[in-house]
């Protein structure tokens, strides 16, 4: 653990120091028992008669029955929010599909995810960090939002970090509430480790508009992770408190 810790210091001491609005590690990862926590979000689709087509129905019930269907067939129903068809469908694109999209992979994953199948959630994450805010169609941003919010509040740590990291000016979720902020941060008091704290301090350092009064939050936000229980985040929040104040973080901007 020490030579990992000290790895950890060195990189973003070095980092920092030369390209503190480049820095995008973050060198403690979350517990991976808290990124199994599941919400159930919406149930989705229940009922097969609810299907508009006599083609669809069949499909659904093929499925039910462990059959086989066509990746078209898996898409039209995770469309209708099937939960298990829309798992399936997001596997395909996973495994099958070399150029599917980040959007496509992030939506069909949320609605599996949402119905309560979170085993996709690493990838779901991933192919949300993809895509590009500007173009993406608002409806979707909003099934991404209505799906990864219950899950941090329920102390899934993955999607705890993945707010963290999609909520900002420019980014997919947009500017920060103060709402938004204080509930990921009464998550974080609940965890005890300073992970989140030290998150939010490194996501306000690698602002590239970065401001006085941002510096001044991170700073408060690594005081709070310097008194936690983990050795490495207290003794990286530590290192950084020590960089800002000797100059070592400059102001984006200068």
């Amino acid at each position: 653990m020490v030579r990992s810790l000290l790895a950890a210091i060195l990189t973003l001491g070095l980092g920092f120091a030369a390209h503190a609005q480049n820095l995008t590690i973050m060198p403690i990862p979350p517990d991976a028992a808290h990124a199994q926590v599941s919400v159930v979000v919406t149930k989705g689709l229940t009922r097969t008669a609810k299907l508009p087509t006599p083609a669809l129905r069949a499909a659904r019930q093929a499925m039910i029955d462990g059959k086989e269907i066509t990746p078209d067939a898996l898409k039209a129903l995770a469309d209708h929010w099937d939960g298990l068809a829309a798992q399936k469908y997001v596997r395909y694109l996973l495994a099958e599909v070399p150029d599917a999209t980040a959007s496509d992979i992030a939506y069909y994953g949320t609605i599996a995810i949402s119905t309560g199948r979170v085993w996709t959630l690493p990838q779901v994450v991933d192919a949300l960090k993809r895509i590009a805010p500007a173009t993406e169609p608002p409806a979707r941003i909003k099934a991404y939002i209505a799906m990864l919010y219950p899950h941090a509040w329920a102390g899934n740590s993955l999607a705890l970090d993945a707010v963290i990291d999609l909520n900002g000016a420019g980014k997919l979720f947009g500017p920060m509430s103060a709402t938004t902020q204080k509930r990921i941060l009464e998550q974080g008091e609940k965890g005890g480790d300073g992970r989140i704290p030290l998150r939010l301090a490194l996501v306000l350092l690698q602002k590239p508009d970065r401001t006085e009064p941002d510096t001044e939050l991170a700073k408060h936000y690594l005081t709070l992770a310097e008194a936690a229980s983990n050795l490495e985040v207290r003794t990286t929040a530590a290192n950084l408190l020590g960089l800002i104040e000797n100059g070592g973080i400059q102001m984006a901007s200068q």
